[in-house]
């Protein structure tokens, strides 16, 4: 694909969750399908005619474990936060239909336990994952989302202890 062809492809709505722990911490997984470190919060796809709160709970519990029951709503972004993905792999994701995700994030504080986060999922996508301090989070993600991990930070700033 041409960069051009890729700039007119559309975003792939998209939701993220920030699971912040009693002690501050926030969940990373490591992802199960690369090679090299790459970290990130728990995200996903909204379904067509899914409101995105439910999309993010249902996209936590699919990549964690964790079920509604266990967190409270914080906080969410007020906007879509765009990124777009590197161009060698555009074609190769979502079957080169989109340039990249909008991602409305939303901020859970985790009521459970640490046993109660299962990655061991139906379809598994992190292989370990652990608690992070805020101020390490984008240092460990792939350089393409770091851009969105600073601006969900910015707007969760107030509430991360």
């Amino acid at each position: 694909m041409t960069p051009e062809e890729i700039t007119n492809l559309p975003y792939r709505p998209c939701v993220g969750v920030m699971l912040m722990n009693p002690g501050g911490g926030i969940f990373v997984g490591q992802r199960n399908d690369r090679h090299a470190e790459a970290w990130q919060m728990p995200q996903g796809g909204v379904d067509p005619g899914e409101a995105p709160k439910d999309a993010a709970l249902r996209e936590l519990w699919e990549e964690t474990g964790v079920r509604a029951d266990l967190v409270e709503i914080v906080a969410e972004t007020d906007g879509w936060l765009p990124y777009d993905l590197p161009h060698d792999i555009v074609p190769v994701i979502w079957g080169g239909q989109f340039r990249g995700q909008e991602q409305k994030w939303f901020l859970m504080r985790f009521t459970g336990t640490d046993d109660q986060v299962n990655i061991a999922t139906e379809h598994p996508e992190f292989t370990t994952w652990k608690w992070q301090h805020p101020n390490r989070l984008v240092a460990e993600i792939v350089p393409f989302k770091r851009a969105v991990y600073e601006q969900v930070l910015a707007a969760f700033q107030d509430h991360l202890s």
